[in-house]
């Protein structure tokens, strides 16, 4: 018990020394980059060049950077980012009462191309930020692994987890129709503005989507690396940015309960099994579990296809952004993306 209470004021202490960019980051000094400074360091550049299709890279280490590879400025397409971003977004609309979790699909006039199914109509928008709507209607846009779902109508909502872009698209119409806002305009006034992005553009940012396969549109994002950085940082910093608590601390920690574990999320989508890392799942962001190494104690990422990640390692107080850019025709396969986590965090010196 001594131990837990010695470690938890370790992590407190340690993370209010965090500093933060301004409207751009600053290096560490030599003594400050000393734990990041080895072969380990050399190896992981290496294995960049020469066994990934990554484009920008970068690691922040208590607010500073640590280490960079690629173009960290070029704005590109981040793929299922976007969720772990909606998730940050939801926050203020949830605890001001806009936003009700509570509330059924069918209560919020939820309908679809195909129908909806009775047992369906009962799925709440907790269900959906989960991905445990039950939910199982075509996706108009592709990205989701209804190659796993079980048949229609056979399971409650809430009861079983399917990452499916039918419960994401549906949680960002949710989000909009609730609060009357665009979902691109509350991530300029909440995200951008606040953390002084270098390079968020909203006249890029457009939704997309097949609408005769479904109403609800995706909403993809357009980022650089170094401004994904960003994001990471305030969520390490259970959403506080300098003296403004941007998102607030209580729903950092809603969005990284574990809504589904890693064993329930193994057996549901056996892609994932001998991976080598355990996935649980929150409020539409990635959880680390059951991971031998301290470094990746409560540990959480937002991924995206292709090559599009930011992970935060709260442990040592790091976060990792990367980017593929997919209009390179790059791409990394998961394996790759699941490795460049593990290394990027392995080149920490525990011992400095």
């Amino acid at each position: 018990m001594r131990a837990i209470f010695i470690f938890l004021l370790f992590c407190t202490l340690s993370l209010g020394a965090q500093t933060f960019p301004d409207r751009v980051w600053h290096s560490a000094t030599e003594e400050e980059a000393q734990p990041w400074q080895n072969d380990k360091s050399q190896a992981f550049r290496k294995y960049l060049i020469d066994s990934t299709k990554i484009t920008g890279l970068m690691i922040v280490h208590k607010g500073k950077v640590v280490f960079g590879f690629g173009d960290l400025e070029e704005l590109s397409y981040v793929a299922s980012c976007r969720k772990s971003v909606l998730s940050m977004l939801y926050g203020q609309y949830v605890e001001d009462g806009t936003i009700d979790l509570s509330k059924t699909i069918k209560e919020l006039g939820i309908t679809d191309v195909e129908g909806i199914l009775p047992i369906e109509e009962k799925a709440t928008v907790k269900d959906i930020v989960s991905a445990r709507s039950g939910v199982y209607h075509p996706e108009g846009y592709p990205g989701g692994m209804q190659e796993y779902a079980p048949e229609r109508g056979s399971v409650e909502p809430g009861s079983h987890w399917l990452y499916s872009n039918w419960d994401f698209n549906v949680a960002g119409y949710i989000f909009e129709q609730e609060t009357g806002t665009n979902i691109y305009d509350e991530v300029e006034r909440q995200l951008a503005n606040p953390l002084h992005m270098q390079d968020w553009d909203r006249s890029v940012q457009h939704k997309q989507g097949n609408t005769s396969i479904s109403k609800y549109l995706a909403y993809p994002m357009w980022f650089s690396t170094r401004d994904m950085a960003r994001l990471g940082l305030l969520m390490l910093n259970k959403g506080k940015w300098k003296d403004t608590q941007v998102i607030s601390n209580a729903w950092v920690d809603e969005m990284l309960k574990t809504r589904t574990s890693h064993e329930e999320l193994n057996q549901n989508v056996p892609v994932f099994r001998g991976s080598g890392v355990n996935y649980g799942y929150g409020y539409m962001w990635w959880l680390w579990q059951n991971v031998d190494d301290k470094r990746f104690e409560g540990a959480y990422s937002a991924k995206g296809a292709m090559g599009q990640n930011i992970t935060v390692y709260p442990a040592i107080e790091t976060v990792l952004a990367f980017k593929t850019k997919a209009a390179y025709r790059r791409a990394n396969a998961s394996q790759i993306r699941i490795n460049v986590a593990k290394k990027a965090a392995e080149i920490f010196d525990m011992q400095q």
